[in-house]
C-alpha cells in the first residue's frame, strides 16, 4: 500500500526519523513497492528499499537519534 502522507507512515518509521528522512522513506517506499507489485514480499522489500535509501544519508548516532550524513 503506497503512503499517500509521511503521517501514514508506521511508528517504527515516523518516530525515529527526522521529517526529511521520512520523506525520503514514503518516496523510496512507493517508489520501490511499484517496482515489484505482485511478488509474495513485496511491502518487506519495500521497506528494505526504503531503509536503505535513508541510510544513504542519514545515521543512527550513539544517542540512537538518525542525524544527516556530513
Amino acid at each position: 500500500m503506497p503512503y499517500q502522507s509521511i503521517n501514514e507512515l508506521p511508528k517504527n518509521v515516523k518516530n525515529p526519523l527526522p521529517k526529511h528522512a521520512q520523506e525520503i522513506y514514503k518516496e523510496a517506499f512507493n517508489s520501490a513497492e511499484q517496482q515489484h507489485k505482485g511478488k509474495s514480499d513485496t511491502e518487506e522489500r519495500a521497506a528494505k528499499i526504503a531503509w536503505n535509501a535513508v541510510k544513504e544519508k542519514y545515521e543512527k548516532g550513539d544517542d540512537d537519534k538518525w542525524h544527516k550524513k556530513h
